[in-house]
């Protein structure tokens, strides 16, 4: 017989289905809970729709932290930094805050936006957050800042930002209304978000350097949640002798510190000794 004469009946065998045999079903197992991931502290972070840099950096910190845990949602803004796109971010605040683990219990809630904070005012910002989540401890880049300098008892800071003009001015200003001096201000006047992203880190040392050649301060702030400082904080630290924070490498401590997380991480500079 050939091949092909066998082949019809060989089909239909193989066609034939298998008995499936009955599925038991166990529902409601026993369980327990246990603390979860935020067993120590639940941080919430906003981020910018633009921002290539804070969840990464946030990432560097947080691992190290066994029992702390990080949430965060994204607003929408303009990759163009402008103070009118920064100051839209407002009509979206609340609704962003609310997006981060519904109704469970947050410790302390970062919005991730340096200029924003300033351009509305840090007073505003805890007002929008706070309307979502009333219970949470809020701060903003420049509130960290604010506590870094403090904590070093640093009153003539170096500021080093990617804005132009006009954003720069705002933030001289707020600062120095808060009663610090500003000595010396550089930028690399960049406006677009998603290139700030990718200024390297030897350029941030050279004006880190550059500012502290023209004038004598006792801290430099790097401003801007899109630059990546947070691993070369401690080099520049060693490298030019003097404190060195910036919007990520600040928030991620002071969100910390907020949720009673007194942990030291001095490998992330000197900051994070404090």
């Amino acid at each position: 017989m050939s091949l092909d004469s066998a082949s019809p009946k060989t089909s239909a065998r193989s066609r034939k289905e298998p008995r499936q045999a009955a599925t038991e079903l166990i529902e409601h197992l026993p369980f327990e809970v246990d603390a979860g991931l935020a067993a120590r502290a639940a941080i919430g972070l906003i981020v910018l729709g633009t921002d290539h840099t804070i969840e990464h950096e946030f990432a560097r910190v947080i691992p190290r932290l066994p029992g702390v845990a990080l949430y965060a949602a994204r607003i929408a803004n303009s990759p163009t930094i402008t103070p009118e796109t920064l100051r839209a971010m407002a009509a979206s605040l609340t609704e962003t805050t609310d997006l981060i683990l519904p109704g469970v219990r947050l410790d302390v809630i970062g919005y991730g936006c340096t200029s924003a904070s300033m351009v509305l005012g840090e007073e505003r910002v805890f007002e929008l957050v706070k309307k979502a989540r009333p219970n949470a401890k809020v701060t903003t880049p420049i509130t960290a800042a604010f506590a870094a300098f403090d904590a070093f008892e640093a009153k003539r800071i170096g500021v080093l930002t990617p804005y132009r003009r006009d954003v720069n001015e705002i933030v001289q200003s707020y600062i120095e209304n808060k009663g610090y001096e500003v000595p010396v201000f550089g930028s690399f006047n960049e406006e677009d978000d998603n290139r700030a992203a990718k200024i390297s880190g030897e350029s941030l040392k050279r004006g880190v350097a550059a500012i502290m050649a023209r004038a004598k301060v006792d801290m430099v702030f790097v401003s801007c949640t899109s630059i990546r400082l947070l691993d070369a904080a401690a080099g520049i630290e060693r490298d030019l002798g003097i404190p060195v924070t910036s919007s990520n490498h600040a928030l991620a401590w002071h969100c910390l510190r907020l949720a009673g997380i007194e942990d030291k991480l001095p490998e992330l500079g000197r900051l994070y000794s404090k």
